[in-house]
């Protein structure tokens, strides 16, 4: 999907890596290698995306201090000043999720859900009250093992809002501001039983 989106899947493989760890920075040899794309192909597309504004390229500061002919002369970098970065990072969070098979399936394995909603940190709306709604029944012990495994992937803590079918409708119905929040903010609804908008009555 990504790479359709974005043109190559060099470029959406890269922007992958850096948006999704942005205190990190890497060389082009250390990209090349950790996603196993052809050296030519990756030199372009950091090349083209440092001209687009979107990634840093900044000199090592290791250089200077080893003076050893194979330290990596440029490191890159996500620039999060960049005016789309919010958003574009957002995507990529969202295209993760929704591509991650394992967390998924491992999902509806282990819960009958009735809805299920990605907000917060998936959406970009650090003012949401949570990152993860689910209406439903978990194997919480299974779940919580998903979960840390998702955030190991994402290098971020996820917070998550578990809901029994009977709760979420009170809460709804009565306007609970907590859910309100979530349910009128901006929201990924991955599957929904329950017809989620709120009770405006």
């Amino acid at each position: 999907m990504l790479n359709a989106f974005f043109g190559s899947e060099a470029r959406a493989k890269i922007l992958n890596l850096l948006l999704l760890h942005p205190e990190n920075k890497y060389s082009s040899r250390q990209i090349t290698a950790d996603l196993k794309l052809p050296v030519n192909s990756v030199r372009r597309e950091l090349d083209n995306m440092v001209k687009f504004a979107i990634l840093n390229a900044d000199k090592n500061p290791a250089v200077e201090e080893t003076k050893a002919k194979n330290t990596p002369k440029i490191l890159y970098s996500a620039n999060q000043k960049f005016v789309l970065y919010p958003e574009i990072k957002a995507l990529f969070i969202k295209a993760q999720i929704l591509s991650s098979q394992k967390f998924l399936t491992g999902l509806q394995k282990i819960s009958q859900i009735k809805f299920l909603a990605l907000t917060g940190l998936f959406t970009n709306s650090p003012e949401s009250p949570t990152d993860l709604l689910i209406v439903g029944s978990v194997r919480r012990p299974a779940f919580l093992k998903l979960i840390k495994d998702l955030e190991k992937d994402l290098r971020q803590e996820i917070n998550f809002t578990i809901m029994n079918e009977k709760e979420f409708i009170y809460r709804r119905d009565i306007m609970d501001i907590f859910l309100y929040n979530i349910l009128t903010g901006k929201t990924v609804v991955l599957f929904d039983e329950l017809n989620g908008t709120p009770n405006h009555k």
